[in-house]
Order: structure tokens, then sequence, then C-alpha cells
């Protein structure tokens, strides 16, 4: 059989009728799964009609039920073999292929959707944040920039020095050229301005 042959739908008509003329389906799938292409033909010519109406109930889109309803039956010409009288009639089977193969699209589609969504979310979301997070530092940033302004000139260096510089209260009282004793005091008084104009508690 080729798989790429053109689709044959038969024109719209009761299933029953369709699949009741001719040979039993039964025997068609015995001799396809023997590899008959004739009798392959017959069953699709009588089946594609309830396959393809089964699909279009459940999937609605008419251009994904003809591509189901494609890859149903070429399941049934690959798995004929696994048809098993035993179990149930040969249409009931096929009718299960066919249920099956609709469903697992639609579970496909929903996936696939969801995970557009959540990658769209995730576009969206992931550069507000960054936004956000930026304006928010900018804010900070221009807050403690006024508050250290508010500082006499000692102060402001001192607390400069100190917690930008990684100095040492000795170091910023040898470059600032002033006695240990007045650094750690301006520093204190600095640091508690700085804290009462941020309104943190340290």
């Amino acid at each position: 059989m080729n798989e790429e042959s053109p689709q044959r739908w038969p024109g719209p008509g009761p299933a029953e009728a369709a699949v009741s003329k001719g040979p039993d389906l039964a025997e068609l799938l015995q001799q396809v799964a023997r590899g008959d292409e004739r009798a392959f033909e017959d069953v699709y010519d009588r089946i594609a009609p309830s396959v393809y109406g089964l699909i279009r109930r459940v999937l609605r889109d008419p251009a994904q039920s003809e591509e189901v309803a494609q890859e149903v039956l070429v399941e049934v010409w690959r798995s004929a073999c696994r048809y098993d009288a035993g179990r149930g009639s040969a249409l009931a089977w096929i009718m299960t292929l066919t249920h099956r193969r609709a469903v697992d699209r639609v579970r496909s589609e929903q996936s696939a959707s969801d995970r557009a969504t959540r990658v769209a979310a995730a576009e969206v979301t992931t550069p507000y944040d960054e936004v956000e997070e930026e304006v928010t530092g900018r804010l900070e940033r221009e807050r403690v920039r006024r508050c250290l302004d508010s500082l006499t000139d000692i102060q402001k260096q001192s607390v400069k020095l100190a917690y930008y510089g990684g100095y040492t209260y000795r170091d910023v009282a040898r470059l600032l050229s002033v006695p240990l004793g007045t650094i750690k005091t301006r520093m204190r008084d600095g640091l508690i301005r700085l804290r009462d104009c941020l309104g943190v508690e340290w």
C-alpha cells in the first residue's frame, strides 16, 4: 500500500449501509493482514465515512479530521493482523482505533496550547519583573543619594569610604587627615541621620 496515496473520502451516507456491502469486513481484514492491497481498498472505501465522521465529531476541524482519518487508515493497514474476531466485530475494532487517535490528537493539541500559554506568560512576566526590579533599584539608589547629600561633608566622605570603599575607621581618619575619635563620632552621627532619612532600622 502506498501511504502517500490521495485521500478518498466517499460521499456521506449511513455508516452501517456502507459497511454492510460486499464481503464480511472481518474477512477483508484477514486478507489485509496478508498484504492484500485490493482487500484494503475495499476496507478503505467501506469504513472511511465512519472513520472520518467519528473523528469530525471529536475534533470539529475538517483539515485535522482528514489528517487523523488518514493516520487511522494507515494504522488499519499496518495492524490488521492484530484484529481478534473473538474480542469483537471488525467495525468495533476500527472505531476503537479511530476514537483513540482522535482523543490523542485532542490531548496533543491541548498540551501544545498549554505549553504555548506557559511560554507566552513567561515571556511577558520575565521582562516585567526585570523592569520592575530595575526601576525599584534606581529609586532606591536615588533615595540613598538624596539622604547622603543631607549629611555634612565629613560625614558623607566618611560613610562613603567606610561602606562603599571598604576602609576601616583608622584608614578613613588617615585619608581625611582627621582624628580617629572625630571620624568615629561623625560616622555614627551620619549613620543615624541616614537611618532616619531612609526610614529603616539598623
